[in-house]
């Protein structure tokens, strides 16, 4: 029985034979398209004759199952909050976390209010979805609300050194604070004032009532008040204006942050897209978004001039990685909601992941009417699956991945973007159509007429001026390459002299698990073939002031390799660098360097997933042999044999053996040879100017009115595939109407 299957007409029937289609999918993936159908059916049931089933199920090992109840049981037309309280207190997390979420579904309950207010204050992924349970449900019932908060408010908690349980005492109160400037009323506004009149309140606490208060005495066009897309005031331009959004990274436009915490190959493909978007006919402004710190400018001057700006969402505290930045939402919404109004008329907004800036920006985008353009992918689907193949993940232990990782919330928020999108883009996999059936529920044949496949692309001018600064020899001192190339030498000089005729192994990116940098570190110092054979760059990572996932990946690197040793092992750890000094690094990694490194050297990635992958991309265009993960996007590109080779990256002894032929391959002069050939085919397939031209065409339909028809945006636009019929360009849909409430992201409203 599918979602979609027809129930049977007995309401506990229906119950029990939608959670038996939960407990008998094939595959976990396949469980969670189901979970819908669970509560659709508890919602028919009037009578409450499957609450005993639902609640048995509630506790069931079966994890889906187990979440399937617990979201029923909110969806029953009298919610069982008894039982949903009771999961809130239980100490369990993975239940407490459903019990938050769905809850958004139920009629106000006070006895819920203390215990999720409890949540806000600790944070997190629950934190943020029982702060928007309590928003939801602060219209109708603002005293339950309000009361919940400021009684947790008035007493501060006991600390060690400034310490409580979920957090400083400072940042549970601005959490508790900021969930207080969602409910409406002149109590609540009292209770601002209050805490904005108090010295000896914090900055950040201050700050997010500061923020309240000036949403409210702001007016907030909602859809179709100034039709889609408008703002304040119309933007005296012709061409399109399009915003993106990557929250987690401090972008410029010089890329001076790139590898260092979560800036990684999107910031870079961030800057390089929106000055190629500029080059189009179409596009005349882009806004860039990105983080920023409390009392940073939120909005450039000059954003109602023709350019690429880059504008802010300044967010409290130190940053922190993408898996903990949920509680954020409220104020990544206040933040892009500002930037959008302030630059007037907006055609398009992309969000490309599926993390709290997409989430808020997607809210902040419905309020204003301004139409959205979602990159969808199989994240974490693809993981999950791969997985649960593997015997990794199974239904019983995904309730503790689950609570850790927030993987059917992510899954939910991936296939809700994808469905309210006016807009899908997707990247190039080998299985296109079944990976976006099996992994994403996204049925291309329904909806290609709003997606296009476009691959990402690279300014293969950067790749271009750092070889041939290389092939001229050493550059001036002054000069961006030779100052790139002085570094690299002092690095290399640290190597001891029996290794300096050593090719490079190099590999770029964030210090993140997922990235797999100490993975490749732990195989390449443990095979000793292989360590004979090269030395290891890893290019990436805040060193000196590192996030808590560069910490963890440093730690691992550090019990194989001490760092002050590190260098004599033959491994250098220069930490992140500005993207032109990688450039001139991965030419020289192809070249050597006299007496410091030898030529043919090779570049790796062991990430565990790739979607697309940009640093493997331009490791190619520099003329590099690569070495890359055989699922996702590098399948499209990389031609083993020729250009690289793929490989099971969570294998090590798969993962040693392949950069051990990479490195054959590329001391190998018919290889060169073969790399031409299509080193000439990737740059028309793959620039960033291909990538510009074909988003341009997206943008442009996206801003369509309903029913204006095909677009038609300039000629020389290529690189992108409609997936609609045949000879029709991608076309914008109709207005999704005003918010939907919590079938934006539940469970029990996901498209399946």
């Amino acid at each position: 029985m599918s979602g979609n299957a027809a129930r049977s007409t007995h309401p506990a029937r229906a119950v029990r034979e939608a959670l038996e289609a939960v407990r008998s999918a094939p595959t976990i993936l396949e469980a969670l398209r189901r979970v819908a159908a669970v509560s659709a059916a508890a919602a028919d049931d009037h009578a409450g004759a499957g609450l005993t089933d639902l609640r048995e199920a509630s506790n069931d090992r079966d994890a889906v199952v187990a979440l399937a109840a617990v979201h029923a049981l909110a969806a029953l037309p009298v919610a069982d909050t008894a039982t949903l309280v009771r999961l809130l207190d239980s100490g369990d997390p993975f239940r407490a976390e459903h019990a938050a979420w769905a809850l958004h579904l139920a009629a106000p309950a006070a006895e819920a209010a203390p215990a999720l207010v409890e949540l806000v204050r600790a944070g997190g992924v629950t934190g943020m979805l029982a702060q928007r349970t309590l928003e939801q449900w602060a219209p109708q019932a603002p005293d339950t609300v309000l009361g919940a908060l400021a009684t947790a408010l008035t007493t501060r908690r006991p600390t060690t050194n400034g310490v409580v349980a979920g957090g400083t005492d400072d940042v549970a109160r601005t959490r508790l604070v900021e969930t207080v400037g969602l409910v409406p009323g002149m109590a609540a506004t009292a209770l601002l004032l209050g805490v904005v009149d108090d010295d000896t309140e914090s900055l950040s606490t201050v700050t997010a009532a500061t923020a309240a208060l000036g949403d409210w005495f702001t007016s907030r066009p909602r859809r179709g008040a100034a039709g889609r897309g408008a703002g304040p005031a119309a933007y005296p331009g012709t061409g399109l204006t399009v915003v993106q959004l990557f929250l987690h990274a401090d972008i410029d436009g010089e890329l001076s942050s790139a590898g260092k915490g979560d800036t990684g190959g999107i910031a870079t493909l961030l800057v390089h897209l929106g000055n190629a978007l500029l080059e189009t006919r179409a596009v005349e402004r882009v806004v860039t978004i990105s983080r920023g710190r409390l009392g940073s400018d939120v909005v450039p001057d000059d954003l109602s001039a023709p350019g690429h700006h880059y504008a802010q969402v300044p967010l409290s505290g130190p940053p922190v990685g993408m898996a903990d930045a949920w509680m954020h939402r409220v104020a990544v919404r206040r933040g892009v909601r500002r930037i959008l109004r302030a630059a007037g008329h907006v055609d398009a907004i992309h969000l490309r992941m599926a993390d709290v800036g997409s989430f808020a920006a997607a809210e902040a985008a419905r309020e204003l009417g301004v139409p959205v353009v979602f990159t969808v992918a199989p994240d974490p689907h693809a993981l999950l699956a791969s997985r649960e193949a593997s015997g990794a993940l199974t239904r019983e232990t995904f309730a503790a991945a689950d609570a850790l990782e927030h993987l059917t919330f992510r899954d939910h928020l991936v296939r809700s973007l994808a469905r309210d999108a006016d807009q899908l883009v997707l990247f190039p996999r080998p299985e296109l159509e079944r990976d976006s059936r099996d992994l994403l529920g996204l049925d291309l044949a329904v909806d290609g007429h709003r997606s296009s496949v476009v691959a990402e692309g690279i300014d293969f001018r950067a790749v271009d001026r750092a070889g041939a600064a290389q092939k001229r020899g050493a550059a001036a001192a002054d000069d961006v390459t030779g100052q790139a190339m002085a570094e690299l030498d002092t690095l290399l000089s640290a190597l001891p002299a029996e290794r300096r005729h050593l090719p490079l192994a190099i590999t770029v990116g964030r210090l993140n698990r997922v990235k797999g940098m100490a993975t490749l570190v732990e195989t390449w110092h443990g095979d000793a073939d292989l360590h004979s054979r090269c030395n290891l760059l890893v290019v990436g990572g805040d060193l000196d002031d590192p996030s808590g996932d560069e910490a963890a990946e440093l730690a691992r690197i550090d019990a194989v390799v001490p760092r002050s040793t590190a260098a004599a092992a033959g491994l250098l750890l220069p930490g992140h660098r500005p993207h032109s000094t990688v450039a001139a690094w991965l030419a020289a990694t192809l070249r050597g360097r006299r007496g410091l490194a030898g030529s043919s050297g090779v570049y790796v990635s062991a990430s565990l997933k790739e979607e697309f992958g940009l640093a493997i991309l331009e490791a190619m265009a520099a003329g590099l042999v690569v070495v890359a993960p055989d699922g996702g996007g590098p399948a499209t590109y990389v031609e083993p044999g020729t250009t690289g080779v793929l490989t099971d990256t969570s294998s090590r002894p798969a993962l040693a053996d392949t950069v051990r032929e990479a490195l054959v391959m590329a001391a190998s002069p018919a290889t060169a040879m073969r790399q031409r050939r299509e080193l000439a085919t990737l740059r028309d397939r793959f620039s960033i100017t291909t990538m510009a031209g074909a988003l341009a065409e997206v943008y442009a339909a996206a801003a369509l009115p309903a029913g204006a028809g095909s677009v038609v945006v300039g000629s020389g636009f290529a690189g992108s595939a409609s997936l609609g019929a045949a000879g029709a360009p991608p076309v914008g849909r109709p207005a999704a109407g005003p918010p939907r409430g919590d079938d934006h992201v539940s469970p029990a409203g996901a498209a399946s």
